[in-house]
């Protein structure tokens, strides 16, 4: 390494660095988990069909605690406004589940990210840990996020379809565009292997949130994105299927709001949700009282 570039991070530490030989690339350390190395396998093989990601150079790497990666960095581009409307993100996301390698040839991704772990093997209602390492199960409340999730979770559970790969970050801060041309999808770290219809829900709640727009998607911004994902992938969807989609979405939705009560505030997820829940609860098939 010559120099450093940048640093930067959240759950993970991130480095842009020039390299001795004039390339620059971004070396990510993070806690290690097995999952990593699906995920990388997953980001590899995309980047070879040309879909818009960094190109993994090395790793992971276990140093200690943590799994380091190294990967080309993709400099530039901004995010895109949401109010372009949901068919850049959905179509997006259809080309990366078709591209993707099957699920069968790729080492696990289990557990998935909490935020989209509705499919967690405990039985409690929540994962046993966030991003953050909290037990969310030890937080009592808000009565009706936790009651919401429980029943979420049943309701997907009910779902047949077999797993695909996809990316279970899919929000606008984690892409960057050249005016309406893809740059880079970034936060590899994130790929899950669920239901099609899961991994789509799951981007349909949370599309717009970015730097600039830091709310997730209304119900009217999901059903958009739900309806230009179909339309991009080429499939429709059984009234089932359609509310699993929903039913997925309702997770990440709860779990931020879930996150948002244990930091102590009530804020932007919790209000926001507690205002769409009814409308969300019918499209995933659930009722409010019950």
């Amino acid at each position: 390494m010559a120099r450093v570039l940048f640093r930067a991070g959240y759950i993970s530490q991130v480095i842009g660095a020039e390299l001795t030989d004039g390339r620059h690339a971004v070396v990510k350390v993070r806690p290690s988990e097995p999952r990593i190395a699906g995920c990388t396998v997953v980001q590899a093989s995309l980047a070879a069909t040309g879909f818009p990601c960094p190109l993994p150079l090395a790793g992971p790497a276990t140093v200690g605690r943590f799994a380091v990666t190294a990967e080309t960095c993709l400099p530039g581009g901004d995010e895109l406004s949401p109010h372009r409307g949901a068919a850049p993100y959905a179509g997006l996301l259809a080309r990366l589940i078709a591209s993707a390698p099957s699920v069968a040839v790729v080492p696990s991704l289990k557990p998935s990210v909490p935020w989209a772990g509705w499919d967690h093997q405990g039985a409690r209602v929540w994962p046993e840990l966030d991003e953050m390492g909290r037990d969310l199960n030890r937080s009592p409340g808000p009565d009706w996020v936790d009651r919401a999730a429980a029943r979420v979770r049943r309701r997907l559970s009910a779902c047949c379809d077999p797993p695909r790969v996809g990316h279970g970050d899919w929000e606008s801060q984690n892409m960057r565009w050249t005016g309406d041309r893809i740059l880079a999808v970034h936060d590899w770290d994130s790929v899950i292997a669920q239901p099609e219809v899961a991994i789509a829900g799951l981007a349909a709640a949370v599309w717009p949130k970015g730097t600039k727009f830091p709310r997730p998607a209304t119900v009217e911004q999901s059903a958009d994105f739900l309806a230009c994902y179909q339309a991009a992938a080429g499939v429709d969807w059984t009234g089932p299927q359609t509310e699993h989609a929903w039913a997925a979405g309702l997770w990440v939705r709860l779990f931020d709001a879930k996150q948002e009560a244990v930091s102590g505030g009530r804020g932007t997820q919790l209000d926001q949700l507690a205002g769409e829940m009814d409308d969300r609860l019918a499209l995933a098939g659930l009722n409010r009282d019950r």
